[in-house]
């Protein structure tokens, strides 16, 4: 049988995660993956450099095609920045379901946690810039240090809340996981409910009233 020749990147993923659920290991080296799927080796190296690399990919590609769809949508464009946070959530975990039994095999905790998040990093920057992108308002902090480190607050408090949906998810056994799209709904309003500026801004004018007025005293 001829070797195939019009490899991507999508191709060896999908390779890739059909041996990881079929052997439950990776493979041992690029050469016998390659050899399986019928394929030279140096293809592989076209895309990725190592298996690592293409771990870290998949779980991107899960956040790309989450944003590939919800941009397909006339109304998410519209969206404030709870309800585009919320759409993002529900499609992302909707793209996890239907690879569940790989995300699951390759974020099992076996005596390495450092290595399954390791797997994420790629995905971690794609949705710390994707926080960004939705210009969540916060207090405006005036000094540029300050602003800067709220940022940063912002987003890795976000991946934080990500991680923890994610783990909840891969332990929920409820049907059509509804108690994950409770979760979702939950811990999204509370995150936006705890930094809405309004109440934080009255408390600080009424601190700066309170402060005037006991210098005058």
């Amino acid at each position: 049988m001829a070797k195939k020749k019009n490899i991507t990147a999508n191709d060896l993923m999908s390779f890739y995660m059909d041996y990881v659920l079929e052997h439950n290991e990776q493979p041992k080296t690029v050469y016998a993956f390659a050899k399986h799927n019928n394929f030279d080796e140096a293809l592989f190296y076209n895309f990725y450099g190592t298996f690592e690399a293409l771990e870290k990919s998949v779980f991107k590609t899960f956040f790309e095609n989450t944003i590939i769809a919800l941009h397909k949508s006339e109304e998410y464009a519209s969206y404030e920045s709870r309800d585009k946070l919320l759409s993002f959530y529900f499609t992302f975990f909707e793209n996890l379901t239907a690879n569940r039994s790989y995300v699951l095999q390759a974020l099992k905790v076996d005596g390495n946690k450092l290595k399954s998040i390791t797997k994420l990093s790629e995905l971690k920057k794609a949705f710390t810039d994707y926080i960004d992108s939705l210009e969540i308002e916060m207090v405006d902090m005036k000094e540029a240090r300050l602003v800067k480190f709220q940022q940063k607050t912002l987003k890795e408090s976000a991946w934080l809340q990500l991680i923890v949906t994610i783990k909840f998810w891969m332990d929920d056994t409820s049907k059509n996981f509804e108690k994950t799209d409770v979760f979702i709904e939950k811990a999204v309003n509370t995150s936006f409910d705890l930094i809405d500026t309004q109440p934080i801004k009255s408390i600080i004018d009424l601190g700066k009233f309170l402060y005037k007025e006991k210098m005058k005293l």
